[in-house]
Protein backbone atom coordinates (compact mmCIF):
# COMPACT_ATOMS: atom_id res chain seq x y z
CA UNK A 1 0.00 0.00 0.00
CA UNK A 2 1.17 3.72 -0.87
CA UNK A 3 2.02 5.74 1.93
CA UNK A 4 1.27 9.13 1.68
CA UNK A 5 4.66 10.44 3.25
CA UNK A 6 6.23 11.26 0.22
CA UNK A 7 8.95 13.93 -0.86
CA UNK A 8 7.66 15.51 -4.49
CA UNK A 9 10.27 18.45 -5.71
CA UNK A 10 7.44 21.26 -5.70
CA UNK A 11 9.97 23.01 -8.53
CA UNK A 12 10.03 19.71 -10.74
CA UNK A 13 7.05 17.47 -9.75
CA UNK A 14 9.45 14.33 -9.26
CA UNK A 15 8.81 12.15 -6.62
CA UNK A 16 11.76 11.48 -4.64
CA UNK A 17 11.53 9.47 -2.00
CA UNK A 18 8.49 7.74 0.14
CA UNK A 19 8.37 7.30 3.85
CA UNK A 20 5.78 4.08 5.22
CA UNK A 21 3.43 4.71 7.15
CA UNK A 22 3.80 3.77 10.84
CA UNK A 23 1.73 0.57 11.78
CA UNK A 24 -0.95 0.29 14.42
CA UNK A 25 1.31 -1.76 16.38
CA UNK A 26 4.68 0.24 15.88
CA UNK A 27 2.38 3.54 16.94
CA UNK A 28 1.72 1.64 20.23
CA UNK A 29 5.23 1.32 20.32
CA UNK A 30 5.88 5.36 20.01
CA UNK A 31 3.43 5.90 22.89
CA UNK A 32 4.88 3.54 24.97
CA UNK A 33 8.32 4.53 24.47
CA UNK A 34 7.30 7.96 24.76
CA UNK A 35 5.68 7.49 28.05
CA UNK A 36 8.59 5.50 29.45
CA UNK A 37 10.82 8.16 28.47
CA UNK A 38 8.90 10.58 30.47
CA UNK A 39 8.41 8.17 33.71
CA UNK A 40 11.87 6.85 33.76
CA UNK A 41 14.22 10.05 32.40
CA UNK A 42 12.45 13.16 31.89
CA UNK A 43 10.25 13.53 35.13
CA UNK A 44 13.23 12.22 37.08
CA UNK A 45 16.66 13.76 36.02
CA UNK A 46 16.62 17.61 36.65
CA UNK A 47 16.77 20.73 34.03
CA UNK A 48 20.30 20.67 33.99
CA UNK A 49 19.83 16.91 32.44
CA UNK A 50 17.12 17.93 30.03
CA UNK A 51 19.18 21.41 28.76
CA UNK A 52 22.28 19.38 27.90
CA UNK A 53 19.81 16.98 25.93
CA UNK A 54 18.38 20.56 23.63
CA UNK A 55 22.15 22.20 23.75
CA UNK A 56 23.41 19.22 21.37
CA UNK A 57 20.07 19.21 19.84
CA UNK A 58 21.15 22.82 19.01
CA UNK A 59 24.67 22.07 17.98
CA UNK A 60 23.92 19.18 16.02
CA UNK A 61 21.25 21.88 13.77
CA UNK A 62 24.04 23.78 12.82
CA UNK A 63 26.51 21.08 12.21
CA UNK A 64 24.17 19.60 9.22
CA UNK A 65 22.38 22.92 8.55
CA UNK A 66 23.38 22.70 4.95
CA UNK A 67 21.68 18.88 4.58
CA UNK A 68 18.90 19.90 6.61
CA UNK A 69 18.33 23.12 4.74
CA UNK A 70 18.32 21.08 1.46
CA UNK A 71 16.48 18.70 2.34
CA UNK A 72 13.41 21.92 2.86
CA UNK A 73 14.38 22.98 -0.69
CA UNK A 74 13.47 19.78 -2.26
CA UNK A 75 10.29 19.22 -0.11
CA UNK A 76 8.75 22.26 0.09
CA UNK A 77 10.22 24.95 -2.29
CA UNK A 78 11.85 27.05 -0.22
CA UNK A 79 15.16 29.34 -1.61
CA UNK A 80 17.94 27.79 -0.10
CA UNK A 81 19.23 30.80 1.27
CA UNK A 82 16.03 31.49 3.52
CA UNK A 83 16.38 27.30 4.36
CA UNK A 84 19.39 27.97 5.60
CA UNK A 85 18.27 30.57 8.06
CA UNK A 86 15.40 28.56 9.11
CA UNK A 87 17.80 26.03 10.01
CA UNK A 88 20.00 28.21 12.40
CA UNK A 89 16.76 30.21 13.66
CA UNK A 90 15.63 26.80 15.19
CA UNK A 91 19.18 26.27 16.19
CA UNK A 92 18.70 29.72 18.10
CA UNK A 93 15.46 28.61 19.28
CA UNK A 94 16.90 25.20 21.17
CA UNK A 95 19.59 27.43 22.50
CA UNK A 96 17.23 30.05 24.22
CA UNK A 97 15.78 27.30 26.72
CA UNK A 98 19.45 25.95 27.11
CA UNK A 99 19.96 29.31 28.50
CA UNK A 100 17.16 30.34 30.54
CA UNK A 101 15.46 26.93 31.05
CA UNK A 102 16.25 26.82 34.35
CA UNK A 103 15.95 30.39 35.43
CA UNK A 104 12.41 30.37 34.26
CA UNK A 105 11.33 26.97 36.19
CA UNK A 106 13.03 28.07 39.56
CA UNK A 107 10.68 27.40 42.23
CA UNK A 108 8.28 30.68 42.60
CA UNK A 109 7.84 31.59 46.01
CA UNK A 110 4.06 32.91 47.45
CA UNK A 111 4.05 35.18 50.60
CA UNK A 112 1.57 33.80 52.74
CA UNK A 113 -0.91 35.98 54.49
CA UNK A 114 -0.78 34.41 57.68
CA UNK A 115 2.71 34.49 57.77
CA UNK A 116 2.57 30.36 58.79
CA UNK A 117 5.18 28.37 57.05
CA UNK A 118 6.12 28.85 53.35
CA UNK A 119 4.47 27.81 49.81
CA UNK A 120 5.88 28.14 46.67
CA UNK A 121 5.21 27.10 42.50
CA UNK A 122 7.06 23.85 41.26
CA UNK A 123 7.07 23.46 37.39
CA UNK A 124 6.87 20.23 35.84
CA UNK A 125 6.23 18.25 32.46
CA UNK A 126 2.73 16.76 32.15
CA UNK A 127 3.94 13.85 30.06
CA UNK A 128 3.95 12.65 26.48
CA UNK A 129 2.83 15.41 24.11
CA UNK A 130 1.65 15.28 20.39
CA UNK A 131 2.80 18.12 18.26
CA UNK A 132 0.95 18.19 14.30
CA UNK A 133 3.51 20.22 12.63
CA UNK A 134 2.67 22.13 9.03
CA UNK A 135 5.35 21.68 6.18
CA UNK A 136 6.27 25.51 5.38
CA UNK A 137 8.54 25.76 8.75
CA UNK A 138 9.69 22.22 9.17
CA UNK A 139 12.32 23.09 11.62
CA UNK A 140 11.34 25.86 12.99
CA UNK A 141 8.07 24.73 13.73
CA UNK A 142 8.87 22.07 15.39
CA UNK A 143 11.83 23.87 17.59
CA UNK A 144 9.63 26.37 19.08
CA UNK A 145 7.15 22.70 20.28
CA UNK A 146 9.73 20.49 21.12
CA UNK A 147 12.50 22.65 22.75
CA UNK A 148 10.39 24.26 25.48
CA UNK A 149 8.94 20.92 25.89
CA UNK A 150 11.65 18.79 26.52
CA UNK A 151 13.39 21.00 29.00
CA UNK A 152 10.27 21.30 30.99
CA UNK A 153 10.29 17.76 31.05
CA UNK A 154 8.06 15.79 28.43
CA UNK A 155 8.17 13.84 26.05
CA UNK A 156 6.92 14.37 22.67
CA UNK A 157 5.49 12.23 19.31
CA UNK A 158 5.98 14.08 16.37
CA UNK A 159 3.41 14.07 13.43
CA UNK A 160 4.98 16.11 10.81
CA UNK A 161 3.60 17.04 7.26
CA UNK A 162 2.78 14.43 5.01
CA UNK A 163 4.85 16.31 2.73
CA UNK A 164 7.88 17.01 5.24
CA UNK A 165 9.13 13.13 5.81
CA UNK A 166 12.31 13.06 5.17
CA UNK A 167 13.28 16.60 7.70
CA UNK A 168 11.20 14.74 10.18
CA UNK A 169 13.39 11.94 9.36
CA UNK A 170 16.47 14.11 10.04
CA UNK A 171 15.12 16.03 13.10
CA UNK A 172 14.48 12.71 14.73
CA UNK A 173 17.85 11.31 13.83
CA UNK A 174 19.43 14.46 15.22
CA UNK A 175 17.24 13.93 18.84
CA UNK A 176 18.69 10.33 18.85
CA UNK A 177 21.95 11.07 18.52
CA UNK A 178 22.00 13.92 20.72
CA UNK A 179 19.89 11.56 23.30
CA UNK A 180 22.70 8.97 22.98
CA UNK A 181 25.59 11.64 23.35
CA UNK A 182 23.77 12.74 26.94
CA UNK A 183 22.45 9.38 28.00
CA UNK A 184 18.74 10.13 27.30
CA UNK A 185 16.53 7.55 26.27
CA UNK A 186 15.44 7.88 22.85
CA UNK A 187 11.88 7.99 23.51
CA UNK A 188 12.07 11.25 24.20
CA UNK A 189 11.12 12.28 20.84
CA UNK A 190 10.27 9.68 18.66
CA UNK A 191 8.83 10.94 14.91
CA UNK A 192 5.41 8.97 13.58
CA UNK A 193 4.68 8.73 10.16
CA UNK A 194 0.92 8.64 11.29
CA UNK A 195 -2.59 9.14 9.43
CA UNK A 196 -5.56 11.45 10.68
CA UNK A 197 -6.82 8.24 12.03
CA UNK A 198 -3.75 7.30 13.96
CA UNK A 199 -3.46 10.34 15.20
CA UNK A 200 -6.69 10.27 16.85
CA UNK A 201 -5.89 7.30 18.02
CA UNK A 202 -2.62 9.13 19.99
CA UNK A 203 -4.88 11.88 21.13
CA UNK A 204 -7.13 9.74 22.76
CA UNK A 205 -4.62 7.31 24.53
CA UNK A 206 -4.67 8.70 28.13
CA UNK A 207 -0.28 8.48 28.16
CA UNK A 208 -0.35 11.24 26.21
CA UNK A 209 -1.36 14.77 28.41
CA UNK A 210 -1.50 17.52 25.53
CA UNK A 211 -1.59 18.42 21.83
CA UNK A 212 -0.04 21.53 19.64
CA UNK A 213 -1.35 22.07 16.37
CA UNK A 214 -0.07 24.64 13.84
CA UNK A 215 -2.32 24.03 10.40
CA UNK A 216 -5.24 24.51 9.11
CA UNK A 217 -8.49 26.00 10.68
CA UNK A 218 -10.07 22.70 9.43
CA UNK A 219 -6.90 20.65 11.09
CA UNK A 220 -7.15 22.53 14.32
CA UNK A 221 -10.88 22.31 14.75
CA UNK A 222 -10.91 19.18 14.29
CA UNK A 223 -8.12 18.26 16.67
CA UNK A 224 -9.30 20.60 18.97
CA UNK A 225 -12.97 18.73 19.18
CA UNK A 226 -11.25 15.03 19.81
CA UNK A 227 -8.99 16.68 22.20
CA UNK A 228 -11.78 18.55 24.22
CA UNK A 229 -13.90 15.49 23.84
CA UNK A 230 -10.85 13.74 26.10
CA UNK A 231 -9.79 16.56 28.42
CA UNK A 232 -6.55 17.42 26.93
CA UNK A 233 -4.83 20.77 26.69
CA UNK A 234 -4.32 21.88 23.37
CA UNK A 235 -2.54 24.70 21.92
CA UNK A 236 -3.08 25.94 18.48
CA UNK A 237 -1.39 28.29 16.05
CA UNK A 238 -3.52 28.42 12.93
CA UNK A 239 -3.63 30.86 9.88
CA UNK A 240 -3.54 34.81 9.52
CA UNK A 241 -4.63 37.33 7.42
CA UNK A 242 -2.27 40.26 8.90
CA UNK A 243 -2.52 43.61 8.54
CA UNK A 244 0.02 46.26 7.01
CA UNK A 245 -0.86 49.49 7.73
CA UNK A 246 0.69 52.67 6.78
CA UNK A 247 0.13 55.41 8.48
CA UNK A 248 3.04 57.65 8.10
CA UNK A 249 6.65 57.70 6.73
CA UNK A 250 9.69 59.18 6.49
CA UNK A 251 10.89 56.68 3.77
CA UNK A 252 8.47 55.67 1.64
CA UNK A 253 11.01 53.26 -0.02
CA UNK A 254 12.16 51.69 3.10
CA UNK A 255 8.84 51.23 3.95
CA UNK A 256 7.46 49.69 0.77
CA UNK A 257 10.78 47.44 0.95
CA UNK A 258 9.44 46.05 3.73
CA UNK A 259 5.46 45.27 2.84
CA UNK A 260 7.88 43.40 -0.10
CA UNK A 261 9.69 41.37 1.97
CA UNK A 262 6.58 40.77 4.51
CA UNK A 263 4.74 39.49 1.77
CA UNK A 264 7.25 37.54 -0.19
CA UNK A 265 8.71 35.88 2.99
CA UNK A 266 8.85 32.04 2.80
CA UNK A 267 7.46 32.55 -1.18
CA UNK A 268 4.91 33.84 0.36
CA UNK A 269 3.50 31.42 3.11
CA UNK A 270 4.05 32.37 5.82
CA UNK A 271 1.11 32.30 8.76
CA UNK A 272 2.44 35.75 10.26
CA UNK A 273 2.53 37.50 6.83
CA UNK A 274 1.63 40.40 6.07
CA UNK A 275 -0.99 39.89 3.31
CA UNK A 276 -3.48 43.11 3.60
CA UNK A 277 -2.03 46.58 3.10
CA UNK A 278 -4.12 49.31 4.18
CA UNK A 279 -2.53 52.68 3.39
CA UNK A 280 -3.06 56.14 4.17
CA UNK A 281 -5.35 58.04 1.29
CA UNK A 282 -2.14 60.47 1.03
CA UNK A 283 0.51 58.19 0.96
CA UNK A 284 -1.89 55.22 -0.90
CA UNK A 285 -0.96 56.17 -4.79
CA UNK A 286 2.53 56.58 -4.82
CA UNK A 287 2.79 53.18 -1.98
CA UNK A 288 0.48 51.62 -4.67
CA UNK A 289 2.77 52.37 -7.55
CA UNK A 290 6.34 51.61 -5.98
CA UNK A 291 5.09 48.52 -4.26
CA UNK A 292 3.52 46.65 -7.31
CA UNK A 293 6.82 47.44 -9.22
CA UNK A 294 9.41 45.94 -6.73
CA UNK A 295 6.99 43.56 -5.78
CA UNK A 296 6.60 42.08 -9.36
CA UNK A 297 10.56 42.38 -9.59
CA UNK A 298 10.91 38.87 -7.44
CA UNK A 299 10.12 36.86 -10.16
CA UNK A 300 9.73 32.52 -9.63
CA UNK A 301 13.12 30.94 -9.60
CA UNK A 302 15.33 27.93 -9.16
CA UNK A 303 15.17 27.92 -5.36
CA UNK A 304 18.34 26.48 -5.12
CA UNK A 305 19.97 29.48 -7.54
CA UNK A 306 21.80 31.92 -5.31
CA UNK A 307 19.40 34.80 -4.65
CA UNK A 308 16.05 33.12 -5.87
CA UNK A 309 13.84 35.48 -3.30
CA UNK A 310 10.20 33.09 -4.71
CA UNK A 311 10.73 29.88 -5.39
CA UNK A 312 7.53 27.47 -6.18
CA UNK A 313 4.63 26.87 -4.03
CA UNK A 314 4.93 24.46 -2.08
CA UNK A 315 2.32 21.73 -4.59
CA UNK A 316 0.24 21.80 -7.45
CA UNK A 317 -2.65 21.90 -4.94
CA UNK A 318 -1.49 24.81 -3.40
CA UNK A 319 -0.85 26.11 -6.86
CA UNK A 320 -4.15 25.74 -8.00
CA UNK A 321 -5.99 27.01 -5.40
CA UNK A 322 -4.44 30.03 -4.99
CA UNK A 323 -5.04 30.72 -8.81
CA UNK A 324 -8.83 29.97 -8.09
CA UNK A 325 -8.61 32.36 -5.63
CA UNK A 326 -7.37 35.44 -7.49
CA UNK A 327 -9.97 34.28 -10.73
CA UNK A 328 -12.64 34.29 -8.03
CA UNK A 329 -11.39 37.87 -6.79
CA UNK A 330 -11.49 39.03 -10.32
CA UNK A 331 -14.89 37.75 -11.19
CA UNK A 332 -16.23 39.29 -7.97
CA UNK A 333 -14.56 42.39 -8.93
CA UNK A 334 -11.39 42.89 -7.70
CA UNK A 335 -9.08 45.35 -9.28
CA UNK A 336 -6.09 43.47 -10.68
CA UNK A 337 -3.01 45.75 -10.30
CA UNK A 338 -0.32 43.06 -11.19
CA UNK A 339 -1.09 39.10 -12.18
CA UNK A 340 2.48 37.30 -12.45
CA UNK A 341 2.17 34.34 -14.37
CA UNK A 342 1.55 30.66 -13.53
CA UNK A 343 3.35 28.00 -14.38
CA UNK A 344 2.52 24.38 -12.62
CA UNK A 345 3.69 25.63 -8.62
CA UNK A 346 5.25 28.91 -9.86
CA UNK A 347 3.39 31.53 -9.46
CA UNK A 348 4.08 34.93 -10.23
CA UNK A 349 3.42 37.82 -7.78
CA UNK A 350 0.02 39.15 -8.25
CA UNK A 351 -1.28 42.37 -6.68
CA UNK A 352 -5.09 43.32 -6.10
CA UNK A 353 -7.15 46.36 -5.45
CA UNK A 354 -10.61 47.77 -4.45
CA UNK A 355 -11.37 44.01 -2.66
CA UNK A 356 -14.68 45.02 -0.80
CA UNK A 357 -16.09 43.10 2.14
CA UNK A 358 -18.91 41.62 0.00
CA UNK A 359 -16.30 39.62 -1.91
CA UNK A 360 -14.38 36.21 -0.75
CA UNK A 361 -10.87 37.95 -1.28
CA UNK A 362 -11.70 40.07 1.45
CA UNK A 363 -12.06 37.15 4.63
CA UNK A 364 -10.16 34.62 2.61
CA UNK A 365 -6.41 33.99 3.81
CA UNK A 366 -4.09 34.02 0.42
CA UNK A 367 -0.93 31.64 1.12
CA UNK A 368 1.09 32.80 -1.40
CA UNK A 369 2.47 35.73 -3.49
CA UNK A 370 -0.51 37.75 -3.71
CA UNK A 371 -1.35 41.29 -1.65
CA UNK A 372 -4.37 43.14 -1.52
CA UNK A 373 -4.23 46.65 -1.07
CA UNK A 374 -6.64 48.77 0.84
CA UNK A 375 -6.66 52.90 0.62
CA UNK A 376 -8.44 54.66 3.92
CA UNK A 377 -8.51 58.19 5.17
CA UNK A 378 -8.16 57.98 8.88
CA UNK A 379 -6.41 55.98 11.65
CA UNK A 380 -10.09 54.60 12.82
CA UNK A 381 -11.09 53.66 9.53
CA UNK A 382 -7.30 51.44 9.59
CA UNK A 383 -8.02 49.63 12.46
CA UNK A 384 -11.58 48.97 11.77
CA UNK A 385 -10.31 47.37 8.25
CA UNK A 386 -7.65 45.74 10.22
CA UNK A 387 -9.92 44.08 12.44
CA UNK A 388 -12.52 42.92 9.89
CA UNK A 389 -11.46 39.51 9.45
CA UNK A 390 -11.61 36.43 11.27
CA UNK A 391 -8.28 36.29 11.81
CA UNK A 392 -6.08 37.86 14.80
CA UNK A 393 -2.18 36.23 14.55
CA UNK A 394 -0.02 39.45 13.61
CA UNK A 395 -0.19 42.87 12.31
CA UNK A 396 2.52 45.68 11.38
CA UNK A 397 2.11 49.40 11.88
CA UNK A 398 4.01 52.15 10.38
CA UNK A 399 3.85 55.53 11.50
CA UNK A 400 6.18 58.13 12.79
CA UNK A 401 3.98 59.32 15.77
CA UNK A 402 4.91 57.15 18.59
CA UNK A 403 1.49 57.59 20.30
CA UNK A 404 -0.17 56.71 17.55
CA UNK A 405 1.47 53.47 16.96
CA UNK A 406 0.76 52.83 20.95
CA UNK A 407 -2.67 53.70 20.08
CA UNK A 408 -3.04 51.05 17.08
CA UNK A 409 -1.23 48.35 19.06
CA UNK A 410 -3.90 48.69 21.72
CA UNK A 411 -6.38 48.79 19.25
CA UNK A 412 -5.47 45.97 16.97
CA UNK A 413 -6.98 42.19 17.54
CA UNK A 414 -4.15 40.29 16.76
CA UNK A 415 -1.80 38.44 18.95
CA UNK A 416 1.25 40.28 18.01
CA UNK A 417 1.88 44.33 16.83
CA UNK A 418 5.23 45.12 15.20
CA UNK A 419 5.81 48.29 14.62
CA UNK A 420 7.96 50.55 12.34
CA UNK A 421 9.70 46.59 11.52
CA UNK A 422 8.82 43.61 9.79
CA UNK A 423 10.21 40.01 10.35
CA UNK A 424 11.85 40.54 13.80
CA UNK A 425 10.65 37.58 14.84
CA UNK A 426 13.56 36.33 17.90
CA UNK A 427 13.50 33.44 19.96
CA UNK A 428 12.75 35.00 23.05
CA UNK A 429 9.33 37.14 21.62
CA UNK A 430 5.89 34.93 22.35
CA UNK A 431 4.63 33.88 19.31
CA UNK A 432 0.85 33.62 19.13
CA UNK A 433 -3.00 34.58 18.12
CA UNK A 434 -6.60 35.35 18.39
CA UNK A 435 -9.79 34.54 16.82
CA UNK A 436 -9.54 31.92 14.12
CA UNK A 437 -5.56 32.08 14.39
CA UNK A 438 -5.04 30.18 17.60
CA UNK A 439 -5.16 30.36 21.20
CA UNK A 440 -2.21 29.70 23.38
CA UNK A 441 1.97 30.89 22.68
CA UNK A 442 5.10 28.90 21.67
CA UNK A 443 8.65 30.78 21.87
CA UNK A 444 9.90 32.68 24.85
CA UNK A 445 8.83 31.91 28.03
CA UNK A 446 5.32 31.47 27.81
CA UNK A 447 6.24 28.45 26.12
CA UNK A 448 7.13 26.87 29.11
CA UNK A 449 3.72 27.43 30.75
CA UNK A 450 1.64 26.17 28.32
CA UNK A 451 2.02 22.18 28.91
CA UNK A 452 2.98 22.29 32.47
CA UNK A 453 1.78 21.73 36.10
CA UNK A 454 2.56 24.23 37.89
CA UNK A 455 2.43 22.82 41.19
CA UNK A 456 1.44 24.38 44.89
CA UNK A 457 3.91 23.25 47.11
CA UNK A 458 3.04 24.28 51.07
CA UNK A 459 5.01 23.74 53.88
CA UNK A 460 3.29 23.83 57.80
CA UNK A 461 5.83 26.34 59.54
Amino acid sequence: MSSHYAVINPATGEKLSEYPTITDAGLQDAIEAASEAFQGWSRRVGVAERTALIARVAELHLERKQELAEIAVREMGKPLDQAIGEVEFAAAIYQYYVDYGAEYLADEPIELADGTGSAFIRRAGLGVLLGIMPWNFPYYQVARFAGPNIVVGNTILLKHAPQCPESAAAMEAIFQDAAAAVGAPAGVYVNIFATNEQSAVVIADPRVQGISVTGSERAGAAVAELAGKHLKKVVLEMGGSDPFILLSTDDLDAAVQDAVNARLDNNGQSCNAAKRFIVIDSLYDDFAAKFVEVFTAAQPADPFAEGTLLGPLSSEAAAKRLGEQVDHAKKQGATVLAEGSRSGTYFGPTVLADVTDEMDAYHEEFFGPVAALYRVSSEEEAVLLANDTPFGLGSYVYTTDSAQALRMADAIDAGMVWINLVLGDAAELPFGGVKRSGSGREMGRFALEEFVNKKLIRIAG
